[in-house]
């Protein structure tokens, strides 16, 4: 079928509508009602001929073809996209969009500098639409290569090829037992030397194997995605976890946390401004300038 502007309208409209897992949740992104976006889609599957999902009582669900033609659109609405900010630069003005992903529980930590990033290219181009999320790692670097993200913020122990890794700072952690944890109230100096294997860790399941500890893991151990969650389970008094210092600062405060003393390598995390391996259109090379402006000293 010939693609026209009409059907790249209807792409965009199933594709927020997958993205938001439903008609209802993708009202407020479009700033449609719920009968016209599925009026949209009947339109979509005619001009098609196929069946893109299951809308009803039962929730929304993409068929296998569905599936297909959202990826299809991604890459289509992606690629339009990039022309665009192209043309835009051939005329000397910067607008379209940026979108950045960055991994969890970030804002607590002094040396994360994005806020002043965002203010500063915001000002230089103020025609450029920001859109931000917070992703696991692995999915950032999928994302850039894929065209999802453009530019991507974190700590990357399993690093992919094709994608350029810029170390802006180092993110400290400590190793970290909550309240009713056996080892919180012991002393010291009968912990300096003490054996931690024994004791259920909370790890982040992301890191690769060189970041956990250089022992085996136990089968009482814990396996998360996030740091909030890898925090929830510390604060439960029944694991052990390395945690960013930065986010285990407040409950420390507050008595419910403890840092334990520990030494073990690997403590400290690279955090990277990630981009992809390849000539960068000039909204990203932009903001790229001036995140990396902001930190002189890495």
């Amino acid at each position: 079928m010939k693609i026209t502007g009409t059907e790249l309208h209807l792409l965009a409209v199933f594709n927020s509508v997958v993205r938001n897992s439903g008609i209802s949740a993708a009202q407020v992104e479009l700033g449609l009602s719920q009968p016209t976006i599925s009026n949209h889609i009947t339109a979509l599957e005619e001009r098609l001929g196929v069946k893109l999902c299951q809308r009803g009582r039962r929730g929304f669900l993409l068929t296998e073809k569905g599936r297909i033609v959202h990826e299809m659109s991604q890459s289509l609405l992606a690629t339009m996209a990039k022309h665009e900010s192209k043309l835009a630069e051939l005329r000397g003005s910067l607008v379209g969009g940026i979108k950045i992903a960055v991994v969890d529980c970030l804002v607590s930590d002094p040396d994360f500098r994005l806020p002043e990033a965002i203010k500063v290219f915001v000002d230089a181009a103020p025609a450029v639409r920001i859109e931000l999320t917070v992703e696991r790692p692995q999915d950032i670097l999928s994302g850039i290569l894929d065209g999802s993200f453009d530019v991507g913020i974190g700590g990357f122990d399993n690093l992919v090829s094709g994608l350029d890794y810029e170390t802006i700072y180092h993110e400290p952690h400590g190793l970290f037992c909550g309240r009713g944890h056996v080892l919180f109230d012991q002393p010291n100096d009968s912990l300096t030397s003490c054996d931690y294997t024994g004791y259920a860790w909370a790890h982040r399941r992301y890191w690769s194997r060189r970041r956990q500890r250089g022992w085996q893991l136990s089968e009482k151990d814990a396996f998360v995605q996030e740091i909030e969650a890898q925090m929830a389970l510390v604060l439960s008094g029944a694991f052990l976890g390395l945690l960013p210092e930065h986010a285990a600062r407040a409950h420390v405060e507050t008595g419910k946390l403890r840092r334990l003393p520990f030494s073990g390598p690997n403590l400290d995390v690279p955090m990277s401004l990630v981009t992809r391996n390849s000539p960068r259109p000039a909204t990203i090379e932009l903001f790229r300038k001036e995140m990396l402006a902001l930190y002189p000293g890495d």
